[in-house]
């Protein structure tokens, strides 16, 4: 929300106890769902468990030539569900920014951005709007092709931050280069929500071949080790 206010007048839905602070903070306006709904761009930017659910809610309420998009880590599930409860009059574009707070806190610039046309004809000022104004990387692919990267890029990222996390404490001491580099990358993702790494793992259709073949190898290398 904060780089979008310099260019839009901002109108979010947000039940939660924290908007009014937040909407504070940002110069952003509180606003009921069908109120967000009518906008012209509307960004669904709930947990991928309530994707689904939330665009059959905003479905009744948005307005012929609107452009929806979403923000999920996922985007074959996604896709799938916002082409089936939203009306024909609508765009549709998947969108998955491949940073969150700490790698964005020092800005936007050069920062990837995946975008996934669903149903759009106009995908093109969205994409000149992330480029040229936000000055982010912007890659446009299929759903698909997505999900089938991510869930090595972000599910087996996610999967090693998870498994270090549960060996806390860890030295921070006489470590190495590599060490190193290894603990920023976690330290990037160690903050997520559960519900995020449950998402990637669960709503990813490409995730979970990708899982078995990484916990064969570990089964593997725990063998060479424990037989030599």
């Amino acid at each position: 929300m904060r780089s979008l206010a310099p260019y839009f007048d901002v109108v979010v839905h947000d039940p939660s106890a924290r908007a009014q602070a937040q909407a504070r903070r940002w110069n952003v306006t509180l606003a009921s769902l069908e109120e967000t709904a009518a906008c012209p761009f509307v960004v669904l930017g709930a947990p991928v468990g309530e994707l689904a659910a939330l665009a059959q809610a905003v479905a009744p309420h948005v307005k012929p030539g609107a452009v929806v998009l979403d923000v999920a880590s996922v985007k074959v599930g996604p896709a799938k569900w916002m082409s089936g409860a939203l009306p024909d009059y609508v765009d549709i574009v998947g969108t998955h920014p491949l940073f969150g707070p700490q790698s964005a806190r020092d800005g936007l610039t050069g920062l990837e951005i995946v975008v996934c046309p669903v149903r759009s004809e106009r995908v093109d000022r969205t994409t000149r709007f992330l480029a040229r104004t936000l000055a982010l990387k912007v890659s446009v692919t299929t759903p698909e092709a997505h999900d089938r990267a991510l869930a090595a890029v972000q599910g087996l990222t996610h999967m090693i931050a998870k498994v270090m996390s549960g060996l806390e404490p860890l030295p921070r001491v006489h470590t190495t280069v590599s060490y190193e580099r290894m603990m920023q990358a976690l330290s990037l993702v160690q903050g997520d929500s559960d519900d995020l790494f449950l998402a990637i793992e669960r709503e990813n259709p490409y995730a979970a071949d990708l899982r078995q073949r990484f916990f064969a190898e570990i089964e593997a290398l725990r063998g060479r080790l424990e037989n030599p």
